[in-house]
């Protein structure tokens, strides 16, 4: 696939601006809370000249290193076809037409935790960021500090039910973005205008807490005058309402990745828009979301408590993405050994720096993000094996589909064409076979679709179809999808045929197969309780129909 062209100067303006608030959401609210945390996690003892002065430069150089070097100078190179983000990365450490075995594995379960732990975060980050927006109204008016929990609750709620009118492809990360608003927009506005601000407003903390040391309770909002406290308040919570919307989204993105990779079950996806890719609305997890932010928001109460289950699922993400970035260095870049030690050193001693600080949190709120990474990753996991389990037994009572095409030429045919969905390429579908036992019976045209999902983020249009004509009326089409493609069968299977061979599908009848899983701990295979795990996320998928 080639690459989209350079966007010309008046686009790249005009995604440069959608980035500032997808792209930089939360790290542009981060100011809300980071440096007053930062001095509270010293006890106090930072809040003097020297320790104000150690933070500032702290801060300074871990937007440098971390994001201007390592996010944006080096790891957006590792675009997959144009898209970024933790699980199209892991899509380039597969290997090429098998499953993953060995050392390539435990690659692939690295970067199926780090989406996990992205959940993880997603829940934590629109909690904290409105929870500590709204806590400047304690100080412009202390009254109505019993207000806040009740507030932020309204206000997470907000964010979570409107996700449907801000979807968009990006995620927290920088790196996930990469698809949506590519790669010079993105460098751009963080040059021109998120750093420059950035660094300004945490300089002007420090500079307040230099002259009044006593400030260090909520310096971002203690910096404005009385006059503009409410009208900062306002901003503020507008502000991280629209970034923790961008992470829903992410979410969303997230989701419908790993189910077209074949790591979580099929869930309703709701486009949103008829000519922009990417703008999806997730109902099961939109709903998830919002449960899980308001418990979190009731349970920790406020920004300070909560700030103890944020960072770890962070650094732990920026640690593997550190390292599947050296394998694609290596193995896809050609890069030598001496430069990928000497760069994944460098940014794993940052990382490990990160993890080590926040790990002192897990006693206090740490585990939470590691218990959700832990839960989805298990379901991930259960789920892509139970897939495969199944397949496998799926293909021992299979015929192939010579046998039918040599069976077809006896078997009494009836006017039209039968269009039947199968999971394996090559055999016959069990609707099919159930179909020919019970009534004796073909269509005069029978389609056997198969639907497979590429290690790319896209798939070009003239390598979407392969089309076999099998003789006796019988035609074989295997359609391949990336995954950031959502399938659309139907329209997809009529444009191949009416073009290669003819056939006029609005009259077709799609035949598909209904199957029921369960659990058998007679069949080695999978631990008994991962069986009954995989059998009820099996029964609540969403159908094949809706979903195809």
């Amino acid at each position: 696939m080639s690459r989209p062209p350079a966007p010309d100067r008046g686009h790249l303006a005009l995604l440069s601006l959608g980035a500032l608030g997808v792209v930089y959401g939360d790290i542009g609210t981060s100011p809300l809370y980071a440096f007053r945390e930062a001095i509270h996690a010293t006890g106090g003892r930072a809040a003097d000249t020297a320790g104000i002065l150690g933070i500032l430069s702290m801060v300074f150089w871990a937007l440098m290193l971390v994001v201007s070097l390592k996010y944006l100078a080096v790891v957006m190179r590792a675009d997959n076809h144009g898209e970024g983000g933790i699980l199209a990365l892991t899509a380039l450490v597969l290997p090429s037409g098998g499953p993953a075995t060995g050392r390539r594995r435990l690659l692939v379960w690295l970067g199926l935790f780090g989406t996990a732990l992205l959940y993880g975060d997603g829940i934590i980050t629109p909690s904290i960021s409105v929870l500590a927006a709204v806590e400047g109204l304690q100080l412009a008016a202390p009254a109505l500090g019993g207000w806040v929990v009740p507030i932020a609750v309204a206000g997470v709620a907000f964010l979570a039910l409107g996700g449907v009118f801000l979807v968009v492809t990006g995620a927290e990360a920088l790196y996930a973005d990469l698809g949506h608003f590519g790669r010079r927009p993105i460098q751009l506005g963080w040059v021109t205008i998120v750093l420059p601000a950035l660094v300004l407003n945490y300089l002007g903390q420090g500079a307040l807490l230099l002259a009044d040391p006593e400030a260090a309770s909520n310096p971002f909002f203690l910096m404005a005058p009385g006059w503009a406290l409410l009208p900062l308040v306002a901003l503020a919570t507008a502000a991280t309402v629209i970034a923790s919307q961008a992470l829903i989204s992410g979410a969303y993105s997230i989701t419908m990745q790993a189910i077209q990779l074949g790591y979580l079950p099929r869930v309703r996806i709701d486009h949103t828009s008829s000519r922009e890719f990417g703008q999806v609305y997730l109902p099961a997890v939109n709903v998830a979301l919002m449960v899980a932010c308001i418990g979190l928001v009731l349970a920790f109460r406020s920004s300070t408590a909560l700030a103890a289950a944020y960072g770890i699922a962070v650094t732990s993400t920026m640690i593997i993405t550190t390292v599947l970035l050296l394998v694609v260095a290596r193995e896809r870049w050609r890069w030598s050994l001496p430069a990928v030690v000497g760069v994944g050193a460098a940014f794993l001693a940052l990382d490990i720096a990160f993890l080590g600080a926040n790990v002192v949190k897990i006693p206090a709120g740490g585990w939470l993000p590691l218990l959700v990474g832990a839960v989805i990753f298990t379901v991930m996991t259960t789920w892509r094996g139970g897939r495969r389990h199944t397949a496998a037994r799926r293909r021992l009572g299979a015929r192939d589909l010579a046998d039918l095409v040599a069976a077809a030429e006896a078997t009494p045919r009836t006017d039209g064409t039968a269009i039947y969905l199968g999971a394996e390429p090559g055999h016959v579908p069990t609707a099919l076979e159930s179909n020919l036992t019970t009534h004796g019976v073909l269509h005069r045209h029978v389609v056997v679709v198969t639907v497979q999902v590429a290690d790319l983020a896209r798939v070009a249009a003239d390598q979407r179809a392969q089309i076999h004509d099998l003789g006796a009326g019988c035609t074989q089409v295997l359609l391949t999808f990336g995954f950031m493609e959502q399938p659309d069968v139907p329209r997809t299977l009529d444009r191949a045929l009416r073009a290669d061979r003819g056939i006029d599908l609005p009259q077709a009848v799609y035949v598909l197969g209904r199957e029921t899983i369960v659990a058998n701990p007679d069949i080695p295979g999978m631990r008994p309780w991962r069986e009954r795990l995989f059998t009820l996320l099996h029964r609540n998928a969403a159908s094949a129909v809706r979903y195809f």
